[in-house]
């Protein structure tokens, strides 16, 4: 108890938490110490473990360069600093190795247990000679159990994957960042955000996608290939903006939540006949196509799920689709009407539903913790300014949405892609993006709880129900505007969770939800924190 009163005042003093590490300090890196996989390999203990517990990037008018893949055996944490004008974090992108190739991946989590944090980077597919590798991954995940955490980070034109993984029971969070033109010119099944990799067998633990913006995307902007089981999937508050192919890979999904999500242009490329039913509907061939598409459990999900009882399984599976917005713009629908009338190939378009998803959650009695409301299908507004490049191009390379379509449903595509405002790299030694992703001015901010009133003072409240297992609610007041943090930290002062991140925030009564599914029984504290206003609850998590 004296531990725990000890690190509240901390927390109430200092407003930081108490690190419990092994290994001292934070190291601080510039662009012209040498290739950034260099360094920090050459930081190593021993013992093997990085001499560092926090790697710091702090060159913004120059690119980091990377000629090979920084691999970590234990805990690796590599972080930005942000141009206070711009808002951009430095960027890393490969150099052009002395055969002519380049290096496919930058980073590789590589054991059992260990925790990969990346916060404030842009992280470039393209190399200094301006291509791409095809094969290129910003992150893999090669180990069992391992936690990666990676928060307002650009992941800008990796062909193959922005994360990859093939570890059993790897756990993902992934927050207010950017993916942007991961599009192969011919391979329109990769070019995804993140990727249980074929064909592995590995079981997830948990996925969770909150506020993030995926724009023009080949493949999946999820896909933990729930044939092999998944223990949570969570996707809340993002902009899945034009994909080729369907945005999830999530049929056997058992607790999921996939709420608030803005899906536009999803599954642009349909389903032709020579893919029907393959993969996309996994072991039964169902005739409609949806952006969110679940299937009744195997038997081995059923075993894994609910081991005692496995035949009762399938009415024990708790899935939220709630306030999505969908919407395909007509230009998709033309061009999917005219190549249907003069194809023999034609394509099966898209649905928000698949009629087996939409036969589930309408099967109260089967299904009985299915809950699907308020998802319209609506313009959301913002993607008017942006949809003419993004459909038609820019360049010659880049010949836009509608040209790709009919190269890969033709057969015919070679070299070319699509997107948004593709990044060219310059020739000139400090060369570095320009700024944040060019779209931004005309996306809105990732969505953030909406205040019901003005309260008298500023609160922490007590979270209901405590103890909980594992979702329990937070409420909290704000008497003035500022910027907030809300933080769950454990009893050893290690911080968890970020459900806010130093966010503007105005006046108001809030309530979150907090999902705690990963973590194991014990006692936790949420600290919510404005400006020199700290407020502490303790919360119990039993299961």
């Amino acid at each position: 108890m004296q531990k725990l009163w000890m690190f509240i005042s901390l927390v109430l003093i200092i407003g930081v938490p108490v690190l419990a590490s092994a290994q001292g300090g934070v190291l601080d890196i510039t662009a012209d110490q040498g290739y950034l996989n260099e360094v920090i390999e050459a930081d190593k203990l021993p013992n093997g473990s990085q001499g560092h517990d926090v790697y710091r990037l702090v060159s913004l008018d120059k690119t980091y360069k990377y000629t090979g893949t920084i691999t970590a055996t234990g805990d690796l944490k590599v972080v930005g600093i942000v141009d206070p004008v711009t808002g951009r974090p430095p960027c890393i992108q490969p150099a052009v190795l002395q055969d002519g190739s380049l290096p496919v991946t930058l980073f590789t989590l590589n054991g059992a247990g260990i925790q990969g944090y990346f916060k404030d980077l842009y992280l470039l597919a393209k190399a200094t000679n301006n291509t791409a590798n095809a094969d290129g991954i910003a992150i893999q995940v090669s180990a069992d159990s391992v936690r990666l955490t990676v928060e307002n980070c650009v992941f800008d034109g990796w062909q193959a994957f922005a994360i990859g993984y093939n570890g059993q029971w790897d756990n993902f969070f992934i927050r207010g960042s950017h993916f942007r033109n991961m599009v192969h010119p011919n391979q329109w099944y990769i070019g995804e955000v993140i990727r249980n990799e074929w064909p592995g067998e590995a079981y997830t633990d948990t996925l969770s996608f909150v506020g993030n913006t995926m724009l023009c995307i080949n493949g999946y902007a999820a896909c933990p290939v729930t044939k092999w089981y998944t223990r949570y999937f969570e996707f809340v508050n993002n902009k899945v903006l034009y994909t080729f192919k369907n945005p999830f890979f999530i049929f056997n999904v058992t607790e999921a939540r996939i709420n608030g999500n803005v899906f536009y242009g999803n599954y642009a490329g349909g389903v032709d006949q020579t893919e029907h039913p393959w993969w996309d509907n996994l072991w039964y061939p169902d005739s409609s196509y949806g952006v969110i598409a679940l299937q009744p459990l195997s038997e081995a999900n059923q075993a894994m799920y609910d081991p005692a009882t496995p035949a009762l399984a399938e009415g024990k599976r708790r899935v939220e689709v709630k306030d999505n917005v969908y919407y395909w713009p007509q230009a998709l629908k033309d061009i999917w009407a005219t190549w249907n009338s003069t194809q023999a190939n034609w394509i099966r378009t898209p649905v928000f539903m698949n009629e087996r998803t939409v036969a589930m959650f309408a099967d109260g009695v089967t299904y009985p913790y299915l809950d699907e409301s308020n998802n319209v299908d609506a313009d959301p507004g913002f993607m008017n300014v942006i949809d003419a490049a993004v459909l038609n191009g820019t360049t010659d390379n880049d010949i836009g949405l509608l040209a790709y379509f009919q190269q890969i449903r033709s057969g015919t595509a070679a070299t070319d892609v699509w997107g948004y405002g593709i990044t060219q790299v310059g020739a000139d030694a400090g060369w570095v993006p320009d700024g944040p992703p060019p779209e931004n001015q005309y996306l809105p901010t990732r969505i953030k709880p909406q205040p019901s009133s003005t309260p008298n003072e500023f609160a922490l409240g007590n979270n209901y129900p405590n103890p909980f297992n594992p979702r329990t609610t937070i409420q909290y007041n704000l008497t003035q505007p500022g910027r907030v943090s809300l933080t769950v930290y454990n009893l050893l002062g290690q911080q968890l969770l970020k459900i806010l991140d130093d966010e503007f925030c105005d006046p108001g009564m809030y309530k979150v939800t907090l999902d705690m599914v990963s973590y194991q029984t014990g006692i936790y504290f949420c600290v919510l924190r404005q400006g020199n206003k700290v407020s502490v609850k303790k919360m119990t998590l039993i299961k």
